[in-house]
This record gives structure tokens, sequence and C-alpha cells, in this order.
């Protein structure tokens, strides 16, 4: 069953996702929402494979053929949520402080997943430490004697994350649109050919990922099974989450590099001189003092691809600031889109990570494609708001499809007893697969291979 035509906003270099063959039900029963969120999960997909196709094409002369099933794109963008470990559970996604908050006059959403994020919030409210049980009620009075505007702004300013529930309407007037693309691609220079083509469109091509949480490295291993040799490197200091360290980790050989010494930071440029991409997901400014801003980048590294990610874009007043998935929800007035009226909802599933993932993807796929057709070099940019704008520009949509999607269908063997779910799509017939498997993380040498 044809799941109809999809529709990707164009730009530089951008395919156009109605060319892929598309199987399936428009809008699996599992991501039914009032906005359009199958279709943008598919068409980010969608965009990927066919930039893909098409950068194999540049390298070989011949385009492969691309498909993709709505039932398999529905489970791979609740791919955490679909992670088993060995005794066959799921793995917590969400811990307790990050929630919904009732305020004096509204709504706020905290993220408090990471120790150090949980800790200012804590400190912002004046809420002594605890175990979680004890802590939750009095964070639940603070924030509620509290204008929610009054609680985003206090956990900002002490480092943590929280933000208050908007409408559509009231982010738009505090945040007018920059105009900026879905994905921004532009020219920074001169590259050298890429290495000789292999048997998949990134074959050969590096890609040194800097990137934590979900959106980037969703689009790191979507690239590693696509063929790129994906190493992702993280602080020793501040570890990933559990769940993360698998998820997240999925094609990629992963090390840990100490970047505040002397040793680890040259090794960090001594990855990068070596890598044709990079792709940085942190907030933006915080690596300018590592020399790792995009601009400093292509200067100190010449002919290589830049890819960075952000919650809000760079620009504006939020420009640099944190963000997660959960909170440009609720900012953006996804929550009250997604909500009965009454309070917030959330959509199904992550769909700004992971839809904002594959377009990354999408977007360091079209440049490699202008290094090897015109030997340019590109900086390429996403943002989680732009693809929420993106989201609600689609308008409102009415119910699923009627159900059936069986997950475990695309359920694989990730090693050490840990199972989830394959990369989507295939080309020419033949299904993505996940190389590095098991994930192993923070224990490969910080070299090439």
């Amino acid at each position: 069953m044809s799941a109809g035509p999809l529709t990707l906003p164009t730009g530089p270099g951008l395919p156009d996702a109605a060319a892929a063959i598309v199987t399936g039900v428009a809008r699996p029963a599992v991501l039914h929402s009032s906005l359009a969120v199958a279709e943008c999960a598919t068409a980010s997909v969608a965009g990927c494979l066919l930039a893909a196709a098409e950068l194999a094409h540049a390298r070989t002369g011949r385009r492969p053929v691309v498909t993709v099933d709505t039932a398999h794109v529905a489970a791979a963008v609740r791919s955490e949520a679909l992670l088993r470990d060995p005794s066959g559970q799921g793995v917590p996604g969400f811990a307790p402080l990050s929630r919904l908050w009732p305020a004096a006059d509204g709504w706020v959403r905290t993220h408090a997943n990471y120790p150090w994020h949980r800790a200012a919030l804590l400190r912002a409210l004046a809420v002594p430490d605890g175990p979680d049980d004890a802590v939750l009620p009095l964070v639940c009075q603070a924030i509620e004697r509290r204008p929610a505007t009054d609680v985003e702004r206090l956990v900002y300013e002490a480092g943590g994350l929280a933000v208050a529930a908007r409408t559509t309407e009231r982010w738009r007037s505090e945040h007018p649109s920059d105009d900026a693309p879905l994905v921004s691609i532009v020219a920074s220079g001169a590259a050298p050919a890429l290495p000789a083509a292999g048997p998949l469109p990134a074959s050969g091509v590096r890609v040194l990922d800097l990137t934590r949480v979900l959106a980037g490295p969703v689009a790191t291993r979507m690239l590693a099974a696509l063929g790129a040799d994906v190493l992702r490197v993280d602080d020793p200091a501040r570890p990933e989450l559990e769940s993360l360290t698998v998820d997240g980790v999925l094609g990629k050989a992963s090390t840990m590099v100490d970047a505040r010494t002397p040793a680890g930071l040259e090794t960090l440029h001594r990855l990068a001189a070596g890598a044709d991409v990079i792709v940085t997901g942190c907030r933006p400014g915080a690596l300018d003092r590592f020399g790792l801003a995009p601009a400093r980048l292509a200067e100190r590294h010449p002919g290589t691809i830049v890819a960075t990610l952000s919650a809000w874009g760079t620009t504006g007043v939020w420009g640099a600031r944190r963000g997660f998935d959960s909170l440009v929800q609720i900012a953006t007035g996804i929550g009250w889109a997604a909500g009965d009226g009454t309070r917030p909802g959330a959509l199904p599933c992550q769909l700004l990570d992971h839809a904002t993932g594959y377009l990354l993807a999408c977007g360091v796929l079209a440049a490699l494609t202008r290094r090897a057709r015109a030997g340019e070099v590109a900086h390429v940019s996403v943002s989680l708001e732009r693809t929420a704008r993106w989201l609600l520009e689609q308008g409102t949509r009415a119910a699923g499809d009627p159900g059936g999607e069986d997950p475990d269908a695309y359920r694989v063997d990730l090693g050490d007893g840990w199972t989830g779910i394959s990369p989507p799509g295939s080309l020419d017939g033949r299904p993505l697969r996940w190389p590095h498997l098991p994930p192993a993380y923070g224990v490969a040498q910080p070299a090439w291979g």
C-alpha cells in the first residue's frame, strides 16, 4: 500500500522526498497526533536516503533506488523507547525531575536527566538535594508559587533547563522567524576529492561525532549505516546516560577525550584533521574555547565539512541556550497543540530529535555530494526549533490509520543481549544495517581505524 507523496522543503542540494518509493500506511497509528508527525518523520528519512542516493551517483555514476517503509520509520523514531536490555526490559527515559509542572500562571517543563542539570534545577529553586521522592514535592511547591517565565529565567541563570509553556502565536511574537532554511548548507571553501567509492554511498568518509543525546547521534549513526566511518568522542567527566551508551553509539567507534587538558585538546584536533566531516551538537559557543567554533574549524582544518546542531538556532536571545526536544516542544506551542486544552501534551515520539537528526544527515550527504562534484566544502546547520516550525507549518491532521504495525519486525540483535531497531530504509532493495556491533561505549582508541 502506498503512503502517497511526501514533501520536504527544498534548498540548495536537497532532494525531493517524493522521489522515494514509500510503502505502508501514510499515518501509522503509533504516531497518531493532530500534527503531521508521521508525515514529517517519513519525509525526513526519505530525504536523508535520497541524499545518500545522490552521493552514490556523484561517486559512482549510479543512483540507487530508495525505498522507505512507514512502519519501519515509526519504529525508528521511537528507537530509544524500543531499546531492550539483556533481560528484555526497556530502559527508563526521563528522570523523575524531567517533567511538566504547574506554575502560578501556567506550566513549566524541566529537563534534569543529567546530574549536573538536576543539581542546577535544585539550586535555582533553593531546594535541598535528596532522594527523588523527597525532592519532588518541594520542587512542585517552588514552581507552583512562581510565574512560569520566572522559573524559566531562574533555572537557566543557574545553568539548568526549564521553559514556560507558550502558544505558537506567543512563541512567534517573541521569536520572529529568521527565514533560515530547514537545512542550511553554506559554501565555505575548496576541498580535495573524496576517498575512493565503496559499497555504500558514504563508504570511506570519516565523520568525527561530537554530539550526544538524540538528534546528533541519530544523524551520525545513520551516516554509519550508509557506510561512513564514525568516531564518537565524549568527555570522560560527563559520561552519557545508560540507555544512550547503546542507542547513541550504534554503528560507531566510541572514545573518550578530555579536551580540557593540553594532550586531550591536541588529540581532538588530530582527529579533526583526519576527518572529512565534523558534527557538533553542543550549545552554540560552548566549544569555542577549544578552537571548535565552526568558523575556526573551517580555518584550522580546511576542506572539512562542519555540521552543527542547536536547539534554538544561533541567532536571537535564545541562540546560545541549551535545549532538548521536550523543551522545544513546550516553548514553540507544540505542547498546547498536542494537549487536551487544559494542559500541554507531547508528541507520540521525540520527533524533533529524530527528524532533525535525519535532516542533519541529509545535509551532510548533500554537502559531500557538492564536494564530490565541485570540490566545494560547506557548513551545514540545523536546529530543533526550525524543525518544530516545519512541523507546525504542516497544519493539523485527522486520526491515524488503523494499527497493525509490529515494531518487532524491525528489531535486530545489537550484541551483548541488547536488541533495538534497525536503520530505516533500503537502497536497491537491500536493507541498511548497523556496523560496529555490539556497541562499545568509550573504549575505542582516539584514532582513525
